[in-house]
């Protein structure tokens, strides 16, 4: 079974730009937090499927970005008041009011991969060698259940399974995620 973005209706409204390098969260390092006493950069996700993204912390800055996808996954990379100045996948940057965003971790399977004969494999198990569950295409949002460093299992329309943790986008190289 393939699995790709046009059936789970990824859409959000941004030009192509580069994609983002993610930042890892070396162990032993010393974590920055926010205002909210929050660790930044940090991974949430969208809670509505329409979220305006704006030039600046506040109502009076113009919208330059108009996300239509629930659950997309974001970086929040600064903080100030009750804006994040956030991330999407294409490196795309702007602020969204926290009441729009969810702690609730998603991810994107090798976004940098879109467009390309890409196929990515759900595995049943953390191991090279399992059984396929399913085969992802690249762009396509997933519900991370747990990251172990190295994999991670996520549900994609309702099919759960391991992708190593170098192909998604939404958790950090090494971080370790419990649902």
């Amino acid at each position: 079974m393939t699995v790709s973005a046009a059936l789970l209706g990824l859409a959000f409204i941004c030009p192509n730009t580069l994609p983002a390098t993610a930042q890892t969260a070396a162990a032993g390092q010393q974590v920055n937090r926010g205002a909210s006493g929050l660790p930044l950069p940090r991974f949430v996700s969208l809670k509505s499927g329409r979220v305006n993204s704006r030039i600046g912390p506040g109502l009076n800055y113009p919208v330059d970005w108009l996300y239509m996808k629930s659950g997309l996954p974001m970086e929040i990379i600064q903080e100030y008041d009750n804006w994040r100045r956030v991330r999407d996948s294409d490196g795309s940057e702007g602020w969204i009011n926290q009441s729009l965003l969810s702690g609730r971790r998603t991810a994107i399977a090798a976004p940098w991969q879109r467009g390309k004969e890409a196929k990515i494999m759900l595995l049943e198990e953390p191991d090279r060698e399992a059984h396929t569950v399913a085969v992802i295409e690249p762009g396509v949002v997933g519900t991370i259940k747990q990251c172990n460093g190295e994999w991670c299992q996520m549900t994609f329309d309702g099919h759960t399974g391991w992708l190593a943790q170098t192909q998604v986008w939404g958790a950090y190289p090494g971080e370790q995620v419990k649902d």
